[in-house]
């Protein structure tokens, strides 16, 4: 019986030393993403900071969290805007990126870096597109006007409510762009 557990204990402290496979996937940089959701524009970068108001007014109506007090955005000589954000995924960032146009809604969004091992389905183009045409006003909530993806649900909830966000924060900052 001694035998039994010693050996037993063994695979287990065995299986809990190999290491978890981390997954990082780059799709885009900045610039190569600008260019994708706007082709043919030209763009200059611009990081923007936020005053505490601001960011309390972007959170208050967002009901998101604004983690960072800066605000990466490549605009474009036509007033089209690509605005660069992270969400936590189950366990890592996200870093996705929204086209916004001049007249403040989206073009679409596209995943620059994923690095979980689940939920990569909201890289398809199919769910991206729900959020093309949505502007600040709309509900940008899971279940209501974005539809889940099963296997994914908290990437597809942390990137609605992180596209609800960057619209806000586009509608903050919109006249020092």
């Amino acid at each position: 019986m001694r035998r039994v557990v010693e050996a037993s204990l063994a695979a287990l402290l065995a299986s809990s030393a190999v290491p978890m496979a981390v997954y990082c996937e780059v799709y885009f940089t900045e610039d190569q993403v600008a260019k994708a959701i706007f082709p043919g524009e030209m763009f200059v970068r611009k990081v923007i900071e936020l005053t505490p108001d601001e960011m309390k007014k972007i959170a208050d109506l967002s009901d998101e969290r604004v983690r960072l007090p800066s605000v990466v955005a490549w605009v474009s000589l036509n007033g089209n805007t690509v605005i660069v954000d992270q969400a936590v995924g189950k366990h890592e960032f996200i870093t996705y990126a929204v086209g916004i146009t001049r007249d403040g809604k989206v073009r679409t969004i596209e995943i620059m870096e994923y690095r979980e091992s689940y939920g990569y389905q909201i890289r398809n183009e199919e769910w991206r597109r729900q959020f093309s045409g949505k502007d600040a006003k709309a509900p940008l909530k899971l279940t209501k006007d974005i539809v889940n993806i099963s296997g994914a649900t908290l990437s597809c909830a942390h990137i609605t409510g992180g596209v609800r966000r960057v619209l806000q924060t586009y509608e903050t900052i919109r006249a020092r762009l």
